[in-house]
């Protein structure tokens, strides 16, 4: 006999969990993600991020065990962030022979085995004004301006990457939002000998306000009177993500990067369809912040939220999380 009210295949396919999990279209795994670590001068330095509670401040020392506990869970890399013991105009800590992310790179060599060492390549944490490149002030109409200048900054980028390729860095990924920056660091890799690194392009990188808490833990908040939305992306398009990405490529980019994640879905998903490329998601700090702050007050359940959240960039088609949650992610899984 026909039941009335017949139960749909979905809801025979959802009854307990081992069937859900043999029917899940989207699965994650430890090694999708990769870890952001801030690396800091000193010895024995672990210090908590205020605005990002679970995420430290770290010397060398702690950045070689986080990395280990980060590696033993089966986290497919880690990215480093660095915070020098000095800015200047010109940002020459990125690209110094002993500045702390070389130093960083150079001990997780020796101390890890399996985890792929990512060198966010970008100037702003190293610069006293917090720009993303070189800079030219200038007076209009009475308004003291910025103006972040494209060109001179390409060569500085290619000099940091060469400098992040000798140290131990795996993969380059220039985070900077310049024109033409991939072209000039892929051919500054291949000329000194580093013609096997890849290159993880930030191509759709966008103005983001859910970037305040990285700006807090890596001190790179742009100056007072200044922002970075003249060269990076608006919120309000996606045309031009695919535009950024498909140039990008054209220029030598291995992989390419959607920032932040959560709130451009769309932009993973529409470059999941166009390009056959892997694709990285930045969960950024915000995106973390905000799962920490409600869980703290107690409005949703922690683990429930971030699993949810990171299923959905996978779901969208990114390859690669990058989050700060990869460590507990991983535990759970």
């Amino acid at each position: 006999m026909t039941p009335k009210f017949p139960i749909a295949r979905g809801r025979r396919l959802r009854r307990t969990t081992a069937i859900r999990k043999m029917v899940q279209e989207t699965k994650l795994a430890p090694d999708d993600f990769i870890l952001p670590l801030f690396v800091c001068p000193g010895n024995k330095v672990r210090t908590e991020v205020g605005s990002m509670p679970g995420v430290y401040r770290l010397s060398v020392d702690e950045l070689v065990k986080e990395a280990k506990e980060a590696e033993k869970l089966g986290v497919g890399g880690v990215m480093l962030f660095g915070l020098p013991p000095s800015k200047d105009e010109a940002g020459s800590g990125a690209w110094a022979e002993d500045g702390i992310v070389q130093q960083g790179f150079r001990a997780l060599k020796q101390e890890t085995k399996n985890l792929v060492l990512f060198a966010d390549t970008c100037l702003c944490e190293y610069t006293s004004h917090g720009h993303c490149g070189v800079i030219e002030r200038r007076k209009d109409g009475g308004r003291d301006i910025v103006d972040v200048q494209n060109d001179p900054t390409l060569a500085i980028l290619a000099k940091t990457a060469v400098s992040q390729a000798k140290s131990g860095a795996d993969v380059i990924a220039p985070s900077d939002m310049m024109d033409g920056r991939v072209g000039a660091i892929r051919a500054a890799l291949d000329e000194h000998g580093f013609a096997h690194v890849p290159i993880l392009s930030y191509a759709a990188k966008y103005a983001s306000a859910f970037y305040g808490p990285f700006r807090d833990a890596a001190d790179s908040a742009p100056e007072a009177g200044s922002d970075r939305r003249a060269y990076q992306m608006d919120p309000a398009n996606a045309r031009e993500a695919l535009r950024e990405i498909e140039l990008d490529l054209a220029e030598g980019a291995d992989a390419i990067m959607v920032k932040p994640a959560l709130s451009y879905l769309d932009i993973i998903a529409k470059a999941r369809e166009r390009f056959d490329v892997p694709i990285a998601a930045y969960h950024v700090s915000g995106e973390y912040a905000a799962i920490m702050a409600a869980a703290k007050n107690g409005w949703l359940d922690r683990d429930r939220a971030m699993m949810e959240a990171l299923i959905s960039i996978r779901r969208a088609g990114a390859d690669w999380i990058l989050t700060y949650f990869a460590k507990e992610a991983s535990k759970l899984l």
